[in-house]
C-alpha cells in the first residue's frame, strides 16, 4: 500500500463527496443509509453523480428510481422449447445500461481504498470488448479522474459514441470481439509509454471475480428462493466466457446448491474452450482465443458453442415487427414479447446455451437455470440497421425460419460435458496467454488449480468491505454501516 496515494485518493473523494458502497450494500440495498437513498431520488441513474455508485446493484427499480426486488426475466417454455425454467438477471437497469459497471467497480474499489490507485495523478485504463470499458469510464467520471478505454475497432457504434460523450480517451485495437490479444498488446504498450496509467484488466483482476461472487451470485439465489417451491432445483448457472467474471456467480451458486452446474458459453466461430479453436465472430462483448486468468476452470461442468448467426437472427426476431408477430403466433405471452428487448446479443447467446444445457440433461419443470442478460438491444440498434442493409427487410418468412431453426429446433451439438481431463486441459490453456505473454508464473498458474485458492479468495469479501468502510470514515463524507 502506498500511503501517499491513499491519502490523495481520500482527498479526492472528500472534495467530490464520494462515498464508496460496500459489496454488502450492493447485494442488499436495504443496508444503505436513508440519507443516501433520499439523494438518489434526486439523481437520474445515468447522471455523473458519485451517489450513483450506490446504484451498482441488481435491485434498481427503473420505474421509481429507488430499489426493489432483483430485476429478472423468466423465459417461458413457449419461447425456449424446454420445460425447464430459464431465468435471466437483467443488466439494463444498471448505470450505463449494463452490469459491467459492477465488474469495473470490483476492480477499482480494492485498489482505490488500499492506495494502489491515485485518481488525482493517475489515469485509469479499461481494456475490454465494450461494456466493461464503458463501466470503467463511468466509475472514473464519478471520481473525477481520466479514463482510457481500449476496445476493438469493430465493436458497435453505440459503444464508441457513449465513450466519446463521457470524455474518455479511446484506443481502438484491430479486429472484433475475439481479438483480445490485441487489447493486451495495447495495454503493455501504454504502460511502457505512459507511466501515469494504471491498467484495470478485467481478465486477470480478481476484483471482477469477487464482485460477481459477492453480488451477482446472491442476486440469483434471491430470485430462486422467491420463485421456487419445495420441488424446485437450482440446476445451473450459464454464462458466456468473456472475462469469466460472471462465471464466479456460478461458483457462488455451487457453494450454496451442491449439484448445480456451471455452463460456459462461447461463439461457435471461435471455439477456444470446446476445441482449442480460434476465429472471429459477432457475439459482442464475450472475448475469446484465451482462457481468462480469473476463470475457475476446475469448476466448469459444460461448455457450449453458439453459432453467431443464431444470436444475430434472434436479435431480429425479438426486436422487429414480423418477428414479434411470429412469436405471438407461437403462443409466447405478450408480456414476454414486450420484454425481449432486455436481451442484447450476449444475453441471447446465454439463453441458447441454457436451452442446450436443459435439453442435454433432460431437465424438467422443477429445474431452474440462471443466466445474465449483460445489456439490452438498446446497444445494438445500429447492428439491426446493418442487418437490414445486408440481408434486406425482415419478413414473416424470415421470422418463421428463425424461430423453427434456432428455438424450436435447438440441438445439443457443439457442446461438451467436461471430464476432469477436459477441465485440466482448459486450465492449461492459460499458460500460453498468461505465462508466455503476460508475465505470470507457472507457480501462480498452479495455484489456480486448487479449490482452496478460490474458497480463500471468496473469503476476502468481508475484509474488502471493512477496508471500504475504513476509507469512507477517513474521507469524512458519510458513514457506511453495512
Amino acid at each position: 500500500m502506498t500511503q501517499a496515494s491513499r491519502k490523495s485518493a481520500i482527498e479526492r473523494c472528500r472534495e467530490r463527496g464520494v462515498l464508496i458502497p460496500t459489496l454488502a450494500q450492493m447485494r442488499d440495498p436495504g443496508l444503505i443509509e436513508p440519507n443516501i437513498v433520499a439523494r438518489l431520488g434526486l439523481v437520474s441513474m445515468q447522471d455523473r453523480d458519485p451517489v450513483n455508485l450506490f446504484r451498482i446493484t441488481w435491485h434498481n427499480d427503473p420505474t421509481t428510481g429507488g430499489f426493489g426486488p432483483v430485476n429478472y426475466l423468466e423465459l417461458p417454455s413457449e419461447l425456449t422449447g424446454v420445460p425447464a425454467r430459464i431465468v435471466g438477471l437483467v443488466g439494463k437497469h444498471f448505470p450505463t445500461g449494463a452490469h459491467k459497471v459492477g465488474a469495473a467497480f470490483g476492480c477499482l474499489a480494492p485498489r482505490l481504498v488500499s492506495g494502489e490507485f491515485d485518481p488525482q495523478t493517475q489515469k485509469a485504463v479499461w481494456p475490454s470488448t465494450g461494456n466493461y470499458c464503458r463501466g470503467g469510464a463511468f466509475d472514473s467520471a464519478l471520481l473525477g479522474c481520466d479514463a482510457i478505454a481500449i476496445l476493438p475497432e469493430e465493436m458497435s457504434r453505440e459503444r464508441f459514441e457513449w465513450l466519446e460523450s463521457i470524455g474518455a480517451e479511446i484506443i481502438a485495437t484491430p479486429g472484433c470481439e475475439s481479438n483480445v490479444k490485441e487489447i493486451f498488446d495495447a495495454c503493455l504498450q501504454i504502460k511502457k509509454d505512459r507511466p501515469e496509467v494504471v491498467v484495470f484488466n478485467q481478465f486477470d483482476e480478481f476484483g471482477n471475480y469477487l464482485w460477481h461472487y459477492g453480488v451477482t451470485g446472491p442476486a440469483a439465489e434471491e430470485v430462486f428462493r422467491s420463485i421456487s417451491d419445495s420441488n424446485s432445483r437450482m440446476a445451473a448457472w450459464v454464462g458466456a466466457t468473456g472475462s469469466a467474471g460472471t462465471l464466479a456467480a456460478g461458483d457462488y451458486i455451487k457453494d450454496r446448491f451442491p449439484g448445480a452446474r456451471i455452463t460456459a458459453a462461447e461463439a461457435l466461430q471461435c471455439p477456444t474452450l470446446l476445441r482449442a479453436g480460434f476465429g472471429g465472430h459477432r457475439i459482442e462483448g464475450i472475448g475469446d482465443k484465451h482462457v481468462p486468468w480469473i476463470h475457475n476452470a476446475r469448476n466448469t461442468d459444460v461448455v457450449t458453442a453458439i453459432d453467431d448467426e443464431a444470436a444475430m437472427s434472434l436479435l431480429r426476431l425479438f426486436n422487429e415487427g414480423p418477428g414479434r408477430e411470429e412469436l405471438q403466433r407461437q403462443g409466447v405471452p405478450q408480456e414476454t414479447i414486450d420484454q425481449l428487448d432486455l436481451m442484447g446479443i450476449s444475453g441471447i447467446c446465454n439463453m441458447l446455451s441454457a436451452i442446450k444445457t436443459a435439453k442435454y440433461f433432460k431437465m424438467d419443470s422443477n429445474d431452474v437455470l440462471f443466466l445474465s442478460l449483460t445489456d439490452s438491444s438498446d446497444l445494438y440498434l445500429t447492428r439491426l440497421e446493418e442487418l437490414s442493409s445486408e440481408k434486406g427487410e425482415y419478413t414473416q418468412l424470415d421470422a418463421v425460419a428463425h424461430f423453427a431453426r434456432y428455438l424450436a429446433g435447438a440441438t445439443t451439438d457443439n457442446m461438451k460435458e467436461m471430464t476432469f481431463t477436459d477441465r485440466k486441459a482448459m486450465h492449461n490453456l492459460k499458460y500460453f496467454t498468461w505465462v508466455e505473454q503476460q508475465g505470470k508464473t507457472v507457480e501462480e498458474l498452479d495455484e489456480l488449480w486448487s479449490p482452496i485458492f478460490w474458497s480463500d479468495l471468496a473469503a476476502q469479501i468481508p475484509e474488502l468491505d471493512k477496508k471500504i468502510k475504513e476509507f469512507n470514515n477517513e474521507t469524512g463524507v458519510g458513514t457506511s454501516a453495512a
